[in-house]
């Protein structure tokens, strides 16, 4: 009489497992289930972004309907962009814009747009090269010839800052770069970033950027090259016209700074000491030059890749910072609806070197203000401080 002998049953049933294991992995293999699946494709969301309420367009790329119509016109016409049998033009360009606007990684773009990484960064790369392209033709030098209506139209500023044409300053987008180049990168708030130069009019328009400079650059080194370079194609103001600066940069000709070792900002005006006359004057120079301020805000809000830019190339890098001014001027020509940014809901501390004078020892900053007062910029200073000076007692 022979015994039941269970350990067959096992084998057996693990040997039926294996098989069937085998089994669904090769019909898995053969269906190639996709890993990015919705039931919207790139095309299909952007006819719903186009054709549906004006609030979502205006949150998704920035823009609205008729600005973006137009954009995807000077792309056409200008043939900088071509259909292909997989993506249309407007296709094109509203991944790039929902990209730029919103921060998204490549891997997020991909899958919501339902493209390959390559073609997304394809893409990513083509418009923002052309946008760089165009900013001889949306960034431009200010009007020289006239005075801007938010001096005319306030006596604050008029006629004292009649010749002013608009505000410089600096500002720090965060970069990624390699090992062997992160210390030029790192600027003195501890991350790496490129130091991006800009003129803007008091329209809240960019007249002049510069982008690429590494983190470690004081602000005034990139104005004196770009200003004595002729190949940046700097706008310099004629005689009698002026940029307003902040007091990390000379007193000089072209450029107007407030006097330092003064009171300069709203809450030190509470302050007892100093010289009134002065305090005055700058307490006005900076709530004229606070334009740059806002203007940077918006930008940095508007396109939220200027938070932290991807692993690019570093020129790629900056390419990116110059197509996202290029389109924020092009938004304030042709949209007629401004999507609204507070820049105090999404501020960043971009390492900017507002406070360079604090760094200068007091003899310092004394030698520098005499220089300052000195020149033909510091004798037009004391003209305007005196005139807001006596107006105000009279």
């Amino acid at each position: 009489m022979s015994g039941y002998d269970s350990s067959d049953d096992d084998d057996d049933v693990v040997l039926l497992v294996c098989v069937m294991d085998s089994v669904i992995r090769k019909i898995r293999s053969q269906l190639r289930i996709p890993k990015h699946v919705s039931s919207f494709s790139g095309h299909e969301k952007m006819c719903e972004l186009i054709t549906g309420h004006e609030g979502l367009l205006l949150e998704h790329i920035r823009m609205n309907r008729d600005c973006f119509h137009r954009l995807v016109t000077l792309f056409t016409v200008q043939n900088r962009l071509q259909e292909t049998h997989t993506l249309t033009v407007q296709e094109q360009l509203m991944m790039f814009l929902t990209m730029v606007a919103h921060g998204d990684s490549n891997r997020r773009t991909l899958y919501e747009w339902k493209h390959s990484g390559e073609t997304v960064s394809r893409y990513i790369d083509t418009i923002s090269s052309h946008l760089v392209q165009l900013a001889s033709r949306f960034i431009l030098p200010p009007d020289f010839a006239d005075v801007s209506t938010v001096i005319a139209e306030n006596r604050r500023f008029f006629p004292y800052f009649q010749g002013c044409v608009g505000a410089i300053d600096g500002t720090h987008i965060p970069c990624v770069v390699d090992a062997d180049v992160a210390a030029a990168y790192r600027n003195r708030k501890g991350f790496t970033s490129q130091n991006v130069m800009a003129v803007v009019d008091f329209d809240m328009k960019f007249t002049y950027l510069v982008a690429g400079w590494e983190g470690s650059c004081h602000d005034a080194r990139v104005l004196n090259v770009a200003t004595s370079n002729p190949a940046f194609m700097f706008p310099h103001a004629p005689e009698g016209k002026y940029y307003l600066v902040d007091a990390g940069y000379k007193n000089k000709p072209g450029f107007l700074a407030p006097f330092r070792g003064q009171n300069y900002h709203l809450h030190d005006r509470r302050r007892e000491d100093g010289d009134r006359r002065k305090e005055m004057f700058n307490y006005r120079h900076a709530s004229l030059r606070n334009v740059i301020e806002r203007t940077f805000g918006v930008w940095k809000s508007r396109f939220r890749i200027l938070r932290g830019i991807p692993r690019y190339p570093l020129e790629k890098q900056r390419d990116i910072v110059i197509a996202c001014a290029v389109l924020h001027n092009f938004i304030k020509l042709f949209s007629s609806e401004e999507a609204v940014f507070n820049p105090e809901d999404d501020a960043v501390d971009d390492g900017n070197a507002e406070d360079d004078v604090g760094e200068a020892s007091t003899q310092h900053q004394q030698q520098q203000q005499q220089r300052d007062e000195s020149n033909d910029m510091g004798q037009i200073r004391d003209r305007i401080a005196n005139a807001m000076w006596h107006d105000r007692l009279d």
